[in-house]
């Protein structure tokens, strides 16, 4: 028939990396992300009056609006605060979060507990090493390619999507293909019957 669509998604990931990214026991069940070089290139825009300017993908958005849809929490960790930021996780939907932090470490895991989440069913996402603690300590670490040496080194997925160019929305995606959402809520966008 003329203009039907597959119902396979075309998005695919190896058997090994959605083995990792499910996780042990019951799946991830939070997710870390950092702000600057993960949800935005990593640029910091000064306006004339000293304001800071970011820019965010509308792709990464919808990825962290899929993973609370999936019951999948998500948690940002940034070292660096600014009414830009605070407005887009609000904007997001995201409640759980830590602004200006030097150690991120501390305040993931604060998040983490208040959240009600094992470590083990945590993912993480950053470029730099202040992030390195939660990377390692996550259950699945991942880092967008312009992350600095020791990240990728260490994250068992490093994107092919740039940093605020839809790197957070291929973690957001792994996740949920991992966890066994991503084609239903596919599906669903298609208005197809699940």
């Amino acid at each position: 028939m003329v203009g039907e669509r597959p119902r396979a998604p075309a998005l695919t990931f190896p058997p090994e990396l959605l083995l990792a990214a499910r996780g042990p026991g019951d799946g991830i069940a939070a997710a870390i992300f950092d702000v600057d070089g993960v949800l935005t290139d990593g640029s910091v825009y000064l306006g004339e009056g000293g304001e800071i300017l970011k820019a965010f993908s509308t792709l990464d958005g919808q990825g962290i609006k899929l993973l609370q849809i999936a019951g999948i929490v998500p948690i940002v960790v940034t070292g660096r605060d600014s009414p830009a930021v605070r407005r887009r996780m609000a904007d997001l939907g995201v409640a759980n979060a830590a602004y200006g932090v030097a150690d991120k470490m501390a305040a993931a895991a604060a998040l983490v507990d208040t959240a009600g989440v094992d470590w083990q069913r945590v993912a993480a996402i950053g470029d730099d090493w202040p992030d390195l603690p939660i990377l390692q300590r996550a259950a699945f670490a991942c880092a967008p390619p312009n992350a600095h040496v020791e990240v990728r080194a260490i994250a068992h997925h490093v994107t092919s999507a740039a940093a605020g160019h839809g790197a957070a929305r291929e973690f957001c995606d792994l996740l949920l293909t991992a966890g066994g959402h991503y084609r239903r809520f596919l599906d669903a966008a298609r208005g197809l019957p699940e």
